[in-house]
């Protein structure tokens, strides 16, 4: 019993580990013109970009495609081990919470911790990564970053702030970070486990001859509206993150809310939300093609979540 159950999670942290992938191959070039835009857009002088077609048009122009996977590397390899432990997490504390108790209902005392939990516990390995992704993404060649002051690559960038800052520099914005992972996956998990239930009740009842079809037409929608809803929820939160783990000062204030309380008195709070169009556009097919990847893989990996 013991060694099914330790089978069960080592491939339950596999299929969150292929869904990892699939975000970033999707997600990462929205995610390079979302930072540009929170960077940028949100400072007193420097650049301007006027939306995110402009964003996207500037790079391509003076990088290629290869300026729009910018810090791709460190992302491919935190979104991975952050998506393998998140899902891994999740449903390992969800059938601890459940205690044996099976039923297809979501319940919100069970979900919202068991997310919640795992938001935090990756917000840990997400905050390092996320601050070498997001530097290497500002620092494009229509940047304001001296080139003598540029990262030559993501380990460049890593070495190079904990020989300035220490170890504890490349955690700047670990807060944040947790408060954003920690809420915003509770709001992901719960609207993907709520829509799931209610359309696999009103679609899948006489249809067993198309169910592969179907779980893949379930999965594009329940992760997409769970992507939408998550950067809804936290996107103030990520764009402090982003002002915090890309100031060249270090003496600059680390608390999201003096961040976004500074945006919002020279902005207001269309600031607070600066790169919500790409976010948006990309939450949607990235988080649908981590869910699609996460089930097909368990599915093929002999979990059944049903």
């Amino acid at each position: 019993m013991a060694t099914e159950q330790s089978n069960s999670a080592y491939k339950e942290y596999v299929a969150g580990l292929l869904a990892g992938v699939a975000t970033v191959m999707i997600g990462h070039p929205f995610d390079t013109v979302k930072v540009k835009l929170q960077k940028h857009n949100t400072e007193t002088h420097g650049i301007k970009y006027r939306n995110g077609w402009d964003c996207s048009a500037r790079i391509l122009q003076t990088e290629g495609v290869k300026g729009l996977y910018r810090g791709a590397t460190s992302s491919f390899v935190g979104v991975a081990v952050e998506s393998s432990l998140l899902f891994g997490i999740y449903s390992r504390t969800k059938q601890s919470l459940q205690k044996g108790v099976q039923t297809d209902k979501p319940q919100p005392r069970v979900i919202i911790p068991s997310a919640a939990y795992g938001g935090s516990i990756i917000s840990f390995i997400l905050c390092p990564s996320e601050l070498v992704k997001c530097r290497m993404q500002v620092q494009g060649a229509d940047s304001l970053v001296p080139k003598l002051s540029r990262y030559s690559s993501p380990l460049d960038c890593a070495i190079e702030t904990v020989k300035k800052d220490g170890v504890t520099g490349i955690f700047r914005g670990g807060l944040t970070t947790l408060m954003r992972e920690a809420v915003g996956n509770a709001v992901f998990f719960s609207v993907y486990e709520y829509v799931r239930y209610y359309m696999h009740r009103h679609l899948k009842g006489d249809s067993s001859n198309r169910s592969n079809v179907m779980d893949m037409g379930i999965g594009i929608v329940t992760g997409g509206l769970g992507g939408v809803a998550f950067w809804s929820v936290v996107l103030p939160l990520d764009v402090a993150k982003t002002i915090i783990q890309t100031s060249p000062d270090n003496n600059s204030t680390r608390n999201p809310f003096k961040v976004l309380n500074a945006i919002y008195r020279s902005n207001g709070v269309k600031g607070c939300y600066t790169g919500l169009g790409p976010t948006i556009v990309r939450a949607f097919p990235a988080n649908a093609a981590a869910i699609v990847t996460w089930e097909l893989a368990m599915k093929m990996l002999g979990i059944n979540r049903d």
